[in-house]
């Protein structure tokens, strides 16, 4: 397969291609492109917090609660994000974005708006906790940078994860960019290419290995990975239940051949002994 036979590449070029050539309507490519940099500006704000607070175990975070009221914020902050980004898509959830945005353009952005309160979320969490104060273990020297290498492949597998899921949806850019070029937004097919032959689950998975190779560790650090690791190997249950209803024996097959979180190190084969 080429990089231009490729349908998670091809469906980019489309979709910004069709973006770039904008049907007249000058109100609507304005909201378009606002929708667009309010969305990419936070996102980029909220992952970069994300990283930076968490490479630090959440020692360097600006919250200033009192302790231990700050315990309760603290948990408020990790509950808001598995909580409304699980709830925001169910139906209700699904129909309360495209109604967010008043006007016909609502249903829309609604990919685009997701990304926007999902960003917004990550970026309240990592700026907003109050640290513990206590630093367990610093990784230092070769182990640090070993560490540090672990962080950041970690975080290199969840960016080839999104982009098999679908770059234009994990982005937010599917909303605004259909806006843009004033066509229906164009979801991915059900994603089997890339990290998602070896597993069902490769963001969840990749997210989960962010929270566990940071070089700095606390007790708020170990907080949030046992909370938002028990999130990761739960949540996708509910999403492959809507596989399931929308896929049918596709994905029941997809399923049965391809394992959900730890990758199969060999496949059976027929002439196997």
């Amino acid at each position: 397969m080429t990089l231009l036979d490729d349908p998670r590449i091809t469906r980019l070029i489309t979709l910004i291609r069709a973006a770039l050539r904008p049907p007249k309507g000058a109100g609507r490519i304005a909201l378009a492109l606002c929708f667009g940099v309010l969305c990419h500006v936070i996102f980029v704000a909220g992952v970069l917090a994300m990283i930076v607070m968490m490479f630090f175990g959440l020692s360097k975070c600006l919250g200033t609660v009192m302790w231990p009221m700050a315990v309760v914020t603290n948990a408020a902050l990790i509950a808001q994000f598995p909580l409304a980004h699980s709830l925001l898509l169910t139906g209700p959830g699904g129909r309360f974005l495209a109604r967010l945005i008043p006007g016909p353009h609502g249903q829309t952005l609604a990919t685009t708006t997701y990304a926007i309160i999902a960003s917004i979320q990550l970026l309240v969490l990592f700026t907003l906790w109050t640290p513990s104060g206590i630093v367990w273990w610093q990784a230092e020297g070769a182990v640090f940078w070993a560490v540090t290498g672990a962080y950041a492949a970690s975080w290199l597998l969840l960016l080839k994860a999104s982009f098999d899921a679908g770059a234009e949806v994990q982005s937010g850019a599917l909303g605004w960019m259909s806006l843009m070029a004033r066509i229906r937004p164009v979801f991915p097919d059900m994603p089997t290419l890339g990290l998602f032959r070896l597993i069902r689950q490769p963001i969840y998975v990749a997210f989960a290995l962010t929270l566990w190779t940071v070089p700095i560790w606390t007790p708020d650090q170990l907080a949030l990975a046992i909370c938002f690791t028990t999130y990761c190997l739960l949540a996708p249950r509910r999403k492959e239940r809507r596989f399931a209803q929308r896929y049918g024996d596709r994905f029941a097959r997809y399923r049965a051949d391809v394992p959900y979180a730890l990758p199969r190190l060999l496949r059976d084969r027929p002439d196997a002994k």
